[in-house]
């Protein structure tokens, strides 16, 4: 379906570059059916060097003839970005959105345009391992949302939403997930050097932990609780471990940190600046 559709994006960020590399590897879409578009001649200058892509520092020149349009610009210049592409969109063109917060109603009001799908990917989606939740506006046609999965597919897994407030839910658990991830195996690693190992071999033993984890669930998938109690036995050392990981608030810690990034993603969409830290 992708082939031979004309898409611009607006954004040429770490984001905007994985679809670009994504679309062209996965989907089948031409270098020259690609336009980018932003405000630094010497980054687009790079992606098209690298991809063959078409750009422009003018957004609206970008977009003209396109069939699809991908925003992916970061939250505080999303403003500027809508006023200059208000009215430009060609009437019979997808807009797919995977800027945070960002709501869909108020893209279509900004842009003049009806027919937008709103998406949040993870950073994985850069190596095509990311997973993504999105929702589209009522007057996006079947065909339109088709498009657009097969777009997000390009990056990992898509799981469409029938209700838009999913998406600050999905920012807060799967998009911003990977720092909590990259955090505590960090800690993890921290805490083996601190027993004694060389940084090298605590890395190691970290990441392939995970790794295994993962694997081990995903070829015999279980409750997680099962799994953990599997690994468990009585008065050992992993009970030691855990009573004193909930002794020290592990789940209750993690639960307020997810529902601090809801919380600054639901402001990001009413356009509330951050208030001091602590204050949410």
């Amino acid at each position: 379906m992708l082939k031979g559709k004309r898409i611009a994006l607006i954004g040429p960020g770490v984001m905007g570059e994985a679809l670009i590399s994504a679309l062209l590897a996965r989907a089948g879409v031409a270098a020259e059916d690609l336009t980018v578009g932003g405000p630094r001649p010497e980054r687009l200058r790079e992606l098209s060097e690298r991809y063959g892509v078409m750009a422009s520092t003018d957004n609206r020149a970008a977009v003209d003839r396109a069939e699809a349009v991908v925003l992916s610009v970061k939250p505080q210049t999303l403003p500027g970005v809508l006023e200059g592409l208000s009215g430009a969109i060609p009437p019979g063109a997808l807009v797919l959105s995977i800027v945070a917060g960002a709501r869909l109603e108020d893209l279509s009001r900004k842009l003049g345009h009806p027919a937008l799908v709103r998406a949040m990917p993870n950073t994985p989606a850069q190596i095509g391992q990311g997973i993504t939740v999105w929702a589209a506006r009522p007057a996006v046609s079947e065909e339109f949302k088709e498009m657009a999965r097969q777009m997000l597919a390009c990056l990992g897994s898509e799981v469409y939403a029938d209700d838009e407030d999913y998406l600050d839910m999905a920012t807060a658990l799967s998009g911003t997930g990977p720092a909590y991830v990259f955090l505590f195996m960090e800690a993890l690693v921290d805490a083996g050097v601190h027993l004694g190992f060389p940084r090298r071999i605590a890395e190691q033993l970290v990441v392939q932990t995970v790794k295994g984890s993962v694997a081990f669930y995903e070829t015999s998938p279980s409750h997680l609780a099962r799994l953990r109690n599997q690994v468990t036995s009585p008065a050992g050392t992993t009970a030691a471990a855990l009573y004193f990981l909930d002794k020290a608030g592990f789940r209750p810690a993690l639960s307020r940190a997810v529902w601090a990034a809801y919380e600054r993603s639901v402001q990001l969409g009413r356009g509330q600046k951050r208030g001091p830290v602590g204050s949410d």
